[in-house]
């Protein structure tokens, strides 16, 4: 394993669905994350992609690449953690984002893209519980502020399944690639989408709490979120992984915003 515990994508079957699904999401911009050695890089030259930016933590992987990639595609390789990139000039218009994501950033990595003004869509490879805990609908295992999320900001649809083999070195976990569209007028504004955060994370930091005695804990006043229960319909020993990502929303408005 490389020292940013990379694994490296290897399986032609997988490289190809990641990228047919990229086609699919035609944007005016593209940016690829952690290209490692290549292989989706490579695949999307060869597919006719020209002029777009790979974002690139690990010096070693930055030299291959300007080593191995043609000049004539006039690939930006901007060696940089993506986390910490400024996202108004790497993505200043409509952008497509692609990724193998690195395990261990992979949920901060997609808050930050689903969060970018001009996310229009995205083609992620993740650890095949991450993928489906980002999937899950309320009541079912996994779902939590992971799901909500990425529910409220984007289409999800399954694109395919990465066994061990598919990588080297093999990761420990098998792996799941998901296509997220960009859905327009969101329920909740991006000014005040950190209120609306601070809400659903204190409703699932208590486990086997309600949602009345997570938020109390919370600090959110007590007679208030009695009445905005009963507004909603919803039953004052709700517990938090019942609450779909609009109950939510409807939640956050009445408790919060009005």
């Amino acid at each position: 394993m490389q020292k940013y515990g990379q694994h490296f994508l290897i399986n032609e079957n997988v490289i190809n669905q990641i990228i047919d699904a990229a086609l699919l999401l035609k944007s005016e911009n593209l940016v690829e994350i952690g290209p490692g050695k290549g292989a989706l890089t490579a695949r999307l030259i060869d597919r006719g992609c020209r002029n777009f930016t790979v974002v690139e933590i690990d010096p070693e992987m930055e030299i291959y690449l300007r080593k191995n990639l043609p000049e004539s595609a006039d690939v930006k390789i901007l060696r940089q953690n993506f986390l910490q990139a400024d996202l108004e000039k790497l993505a200043p218009r409509p952008t497509l984002f692609v990724s193998n994501l690195p395990y261990i950033d992979a949920a901060d990595i997609l808050d930050k893209v689903l969060s970018c003004p001009h996310f229009q869509a995205a083609v992620f490879m993740f650890q095949k519980e991450q993928a489906q805990r980002i999937r899950a609908r309320a009541g079912e295992q996994g779902y939590g502020p992971l799901s909500v999320f990425s529910q409220l900001r984007a289409q999800i649809s399954p694109i395919c399944k990465a066994g061990r083999g598919c990588f080297n070195p093999p990761p420990k976990v098998e792996s799941m690639v998901l296509a997220f569209m960009r859905l327009n007028n969101g329920p909740v504004p991006n000014e005040k989408w950190t209120s609306f955060n601070k809400l659903v994370t204190a409703a699932f930091l208590h486990k086997r709490k309600t949602l009345f005695n997570s938020w109390s804990l919370a600090g959110y006043d007590k007679q208030k979120i009695t009445t905005v229960l009963a507004d909603c319909k919803v039953k004052p020993t709700a517990r938090p992984e019942e609450i779909s990502p609009g109950k939510y929303v409807e939640l956050w408005q009445k408790l919060c915003c009005l």
